[in-house]
């Protein structure tokens, strides 16, 4: 009997132990850039919406910043203040208000040394598909890379008589030339292609003008896109602002 207890107990002895994940809580500290989409029913009914920002974790558990929403094919934009709670754990939950008095909450994982982090809105009926990455304190348009993938997807509510709902999902790649002009080639259309232009603020908000390629003789319809650049400019998380679009862009430069 006791050499079938040693060899009961043995196998489970040699079992690897897999140790729970351990985070620094004061990583998580400085500007972040953020992409929010996905539904909303908080007001009821379910749209699509997607909104950006810039916060800033003040490293005592405060937060400070801006947002711009679209919401009902409307853009809203709000400063924003909060609180926020990181773990060591590896999670991380914050509150925003926003200047009407409104709260909204946020859960999420944050990645090893708090570079990045993976969110939803808590909030009933709120988006559940979230970035939250580090941007820097200043940013200038020599920040950008010579090179992006390039993906846009949503849907277009209809805002007038006449208009018919619509959706994009569009890939692509967007290169700059030795002059520092960026074009924008589509993967399903390699033979078109169309200039974007790429406007850098002080606080890393990027603004994007462009026309998705077409052939064919199509015109292109224009697109205006509003974004942040994060992680060492290696990103660009960005909405589309034009009245009824609610869609997501990401630019990310390949290694």
């Amino acid at each position: 009997m006791l050499s079938l207890k040693f060899l009961c107990v043995f196998p489970l002895l040699s079992l690897p132990l897999h140790a729970a994940a351990v985070c620094d809580p004061n990583q998580l500290q400085g500007p972040y850039g953020f992409q929010l989409s996905g539904a909303a029913s908080i007001s009821g009914q379910s749209q699509p919406a997607t909104s950006i920002g810039r916060i800033v974790f003040d490293g005592q558990g405060g937060i400070s910043g801006y947002s711009s929403v679209m919401f009902a094919g409307f853009l809203l934009g709000n400063p924003v203040t909060g609180t926020y709670e990181s773990r060591s754990d590896c999670t991380a939950s914050w509150s925003l208000q926003d200047d009407s008095g409104a709260y909204q909450h946020f859960s999420g994982e944050v990645s090893a040394g708090g570079k990045r982090v993976q969110f939803r809105q808590t909030d009933p009926g709120g988006p559940q598909s979230g970035i939250l990455a580090r941007t820097s304190d200043q940013c200038k348009s020599s920040d950008l890379r010579k090179r992006y993938e390039f993906r846009l997807y949503g849907s277009f509510t209809p805002m007038l008589p006449g208009e018919a709902p619509a959706t994009v999902d569009a890939k692509g790649d967007v290169q700059a030339d030795s002059q520092g002009n960026f074009m924008l080639t589509l993967r399903d259309k390699p033979l078109a292609a169309t200039e974007i232009t790429v406007e850098v603020e002080s606080d890393c908000i990027v603004h994007l003008q462009l026309a998705l390629p077409a052939e064919g003789g199509e015109t292109p319809a224009p697109i205006t896109l509003r974004g942040i650049l994060v992680d060492d400019a290696k990103e660009i998380l960005a909405i589309q602002t034009d009245p009824g679009w609610m869609a997501a862009a990401h630019l990310v430069a390949p290694d």
